[in-house]
Parts: C-alpha cells; sequence; structure tokens
C-alpha cells in the first residue's frame, strides 16, 4: 500500500525514522536533507539518460530505459540497502516525489520495508527551507571587530540559556581572508542553506536567536537573502576592545598556524594594505612577530568593518566596552541587558 507524507509530517517522522535520499551522487553532492542516508538507485551517467529519454519520448519509455538499466542490479541494491537500513519503517525521497521515489519505494516493500515517501520530495524541503528564512526571527546580532572573541562569546550565550546559531560553524569558515586556514573544506552554497535551516528547526523561534554580524558572504557560501534582510535590521550588540586586545587574541587563535598561508592571505588583501603596510606586514611575518602581523591586518579588518557596519545596517545599535576578552563575563553582561529590554519586532 502506497504511503506518502508532506514535509510538515516529514520533519516530525524523521527525527525518529531513517531518512533515505535516492537521487544521483551528483544531486546528492549538491545539496541534501541534513542525516539523510544516501543510497541510489541510478549513477550520475544513468540518472541523465533517463532523463533525456523523459523529455524526448515521455514516461513511458524513460521507465523502460530505467528497468533494462537497473534491473540487473536490483537485488545488489536490496542487499546494500539491508546492510546500511535495519528493516523497519523508512522515509524516502528523490527530487519531486516522483518516478524514483516510487519505484523505489515498491522495490523495498516488496523486500519487506514499511515505506514512507515525501510528497514533493526534496524540493519539498528546499521550499519549506525557504519559507523559515522568510519569517520574523527574533535574531539579535552579536557584533565586534575581527579578534573581539564573537565565536567564544556565543557560546557562553549558549551556556548560559540563550539560543544560538554558530554561522561559522555550518559555513566552515571565521569570514575573513584568513577565515579557511586550518578549517575543513566548505559545504556547498545549498548546503550551508540545509544546515542552516535544520538548525533553526531545532529552536524556538518565537524566542530570540543569537548570530554574529556576518557579511552576506562567508567564504564561499552565501546567508540566504531573506535571512540576511533580517539580520541587518535587528538589534546588533556591539563588543568593543581595544586592538592590542584583538591583535593578541589573533595571534592565539592563527599563531600555530603554517607561516606560508597566513603569506598567502596577507597577499590577498595586498592592495587594501597598502604595498608598503604589506611589505612591513610580510617582514613581521619573516621575524615571528605575530602581534605586529595582527596589528597591521587589523587597520584595514577594522576600517572595513566600520563602513560595512555603517551602510548595512537599519536596526538599533548598542555598544558595550571591556578591557579584556572575557567570553563568559560578557555574555552575561548582553544576556542580562537583552532580558531587560523591550525589542520591536
Amino acid at each position: 500500500m502506497e504511503k506518502t507524507v508532506d514535509i510538515a509530517g516529514f520533519l516530525v517522522f524523521r527525527n525518529a525514522l531513517p531518512v533515505v535520499d535516492v537521487r544521483s551522487p551528483a544531486e546528492y553532492e549538491h545539496g541534501h536533507i541534513p542525516g539523510a542516508i544516501h543510497l541510489p538507485m541510478l549513477d550520475n551517467e544513468e540518472r541523465k539518460i533517463i532523463g533525456t529519454r523523459y523529455k524526448q519520448s515521455g514516461r513511458k519509455e524513460a521507465v523502460m530505459e530505467a528497468l533494462e538499466l537497473i534491473g540487473p542490479k536490483l537485488s545488489h541494491y536490496v542487499n546494500e540497502f539491508g546492510k546500511r537500513i535495519p528493516m523497519g519503517d523508512v522515509l524516502l525521497h528523490c527530487w519531486r516525489g516522483g518516478m524514483r521515489s516510487e519505484s523505489t519505494a515498491w522495490l523495498l516493500r516488496l523486500a519487506g520495508y514499511s515505506v514512507t515517501t515525501l510528497s514533493g520530495g526534496y524540493k519539498s524541503f528546499r521550499k519549506e527551507a525557504q519559507k523559515v528564512f522568510e519569517m520574523a526571527v527574533q535574531l539579535h546580532i552579536l557584533g565586534g571587530k575581527t579578534g573581539s572573541g564573537k565565536t567564544e562569546i556565543l557560546k557562553s550565550l549558549e551556556s548560559c540559556g540563550e539560543q544560538i546559531v554558530d554561522l561559522e560553524a555550518l559555513a566552515n569558515h571565521r569570514g575573513s581572508v584568513f577565515g579557511g586556514l586550518n578549517m575543513p573544506p566548505q559545504p556547498t552554497a545549498e548546503q550551508f542553506e540545509n544546515d542552516l535551516f535544520d538548525t533553526l528547526l531545532k529552536l524556538d523561534l518565537a524566542k530570540p536567536v543569537w548570530i554574529e554580524d556576518e557579511s552576506h558572504a562567508i567564504g564561499k557560501v552565501y546567508l540566504p537573502a531573506p535571512f540576511f534582510h533580517r539580520k541587518q535590521i535587528s538589534p546588533n550588540f556591539q563588543v568593543i576592545l581595544s586592538r592590542e586586545v584583538r591583535a593578541r587574541r589573533l595571534v592565539t587563535d592563527y599563531g600555530k598556524i603554517d607561516h606560508i598561508l597566513i603569506s598567502e592571505s596577507l597577499n590577498k588583501i595586498s592592495k587594501r594594505l597598502g604595498g608598503l603596510r604589506h611589505q612591513e606586514a610580510l617582514a613581521a611575518l619573516a621575524s615571528g612577530d605575530l602581534f605586529r602581523v595582527a596589528m597591521i591586518a587589523l587597520e584595514y579588518y577594522d576600517k572595513a568593518y566600520e563602513h560595512a557596519l555603517e551602510k548595512n545596517r537599519s536596526g538599533p545599535l548598542f555598544r558595550f566596552e571591556f578591557a579584556e576578552c572575557d567570553p563568559d563575563g560578557i555574555a552575561k553582561t548582553l544576556r542580562d541587558f537583552r532580558k531587560a529590554t523591550i525589542f520591536a519586532s
């Protein structure tokens, strides 16, 4: 008996059931539902062949083409499926909830599985993500110039009961030209959106959510446009620390990274630093004076941040000055201020 569920039901049931993505490897790599197990019926080339036949000759001919391609490997597929997924209830999806999920569900039901397919497939998940990005989420923006320790402050906010989304962790990038150093590869732009959506689903969106003050681009991925706009009009909490304090923190964060990689990053911003300052930074790096390197780099990043803050922000701005970067103490100050202040949504 055919069983389907809409995206609302799927998002509930997936907390208890395995989710299987039967799309091709290329589709999965481009973007997938977080946590989904990838068990494709077709490889990239086979999907292309069947898709072409569907466009040229229609569904019936595409089905016959698919049977010829996958028929010989049906038993192998069921065996592989059994190795990954224990017998029982399974949620399954393809791109649009069409032929691939229908045929795979039929096969697995014959094998003894209880299969429910996602109506609208992965496409419905993507549509639901866009709806959430367009919601009037109560964002609170943790701002501050480079080296302010915003990630650590964000974690301290979470420790004291606040809701957070760590955008840099989702993006595998710290945001600056140095932000990809010693970080894992970034997800695709689509996968970053999927992971952001998945993170938001785990929060109570009727309550405030803290995020760092990121630009539209975080490395090679981008904040969804509606979410970024919401960020720009949300209250911004600026953590203000001296340049010297921030430079010392950068030395701690980046000091053990290969100096060749730091040099390459400095070269990427050479024009923005100016020829003389760029050469001074390289000379300081060669002599091991990382504090001097950080102070020179911050001259550029401070100006860039001030410009971006003035240009792209329209929400209320609150400034908090601190002598040292104490993440727990700063988080408590921000939390207490947040609780004592009423913000317009």
